[in-house]
């Protein structure tokens, strides 16, 4: 009974999620349009399969995958896997994240994998405190960052990373993951609606390479439609309204 409960907890959870959220890649086979950083062969994708990833930078525009990327070496690597936020991370914070990956080396129980998400907020002091334990493979860290890491990022430390870097993806790209959303019945819309190719075009055009935005505006259009068995739930003009109430939210910020 508990166990039921629990599931019925996780899935309407699951689904209070916003869209962008929800439909995050959880396999390297489902990550689209970034082929050069991790399509077959490449050396951050072997080094993923092998679980043997050293310290590496995402760098690149918002929407393009970098926390994705993480949460997927997250799912499938057998390391410890800690995530934080460079906002609201300080020294502290970092020297008991540090002490206890020490403790479970100690303790035989392999690395830690860090992943620090706007790692450019760090400051020199921060950044410092990581550097000797990345430099001995008591942590292996992960940044992320829209900025350019060779003025963000203090030399020492990013002599120690892998930069890789994520391009804008493709329209073709963004038109791929809005199907996918619409179609998946499982942390998508099920096919509860259909999209002209055109409307899936203006959304992939608008959001200029950012995955996260056209899932947003994709997540906006649906909630204009005619509720399931009301109506004719195809998206059309929709969409052209919701890019327009996107550009003004762009416009305001």
């Amino acid at each position: 009974m508990e166990s039921l409960f629990s599931n019925l907890f996780e899935s309407e959870q699951r689904q209070t999620k916003p869209l962008a959220d929800r439909m995050r890649p959880e396999r390297l086979s489902d990550f689209v349009g970034q082929e050069k950083a991790v399509g077959k062969g490449s050396p951050l994708r072997r080094m993923i399969e092998r679980d043997m990833l050293q310290s590496v930078l995402f760098y690149g525009p918002p929407g393009t995958g970098k926390t994705t990327l993480a949460q997927v070496i997250a799912h499938v690597t057998g390391e410890q896997f800690v995530s934080i936020n460079a906002v609201s991370s300080g020294v502290p914070e970092l020297r008991k994240l540090i002490a206890k990956a020490q403790e479970e080396q100690r303790r035989g129980m392999g690395r830690t994998i860090v992943f620090i998400d706007e790692i450019h907020r760090f400051n020199k002091a921060q950044q410092d405190v990581l550097l000797p334990y990345v430099e001995n493979g008591t942590i292996v860290l992960i940044g992320a960052t829209t900025e350019n890491p060779f003025f963000e990022i203090n030399s020492p430390l990013l002599s120690r990373m892998k930069v890789v870097r994520l391009e804008k993806l493709q329209p073709q790209h963004i038109q791929q993951i809005l199907q996918r959303a619409i179609a998946d019945s499982e942390r998508g819309f099920g096919g509860s609606f259909t999209a002209a190719p055109e409307a899936l075009r203006i959304i992939a055009d608008f959001a200029a390479g950012d995955a996260r935005g056209a899932l947003n505006i994709l997540e906006q259009a649906e909630f204009m439609l005619p509720a399931p068995g009301e109506g004719n739930r195809v998206l059309t003009f929709v969409v052209q309204r919701c890019v327009f109430v996107s550009a003004m939210q762009r416009d305001d910020k």
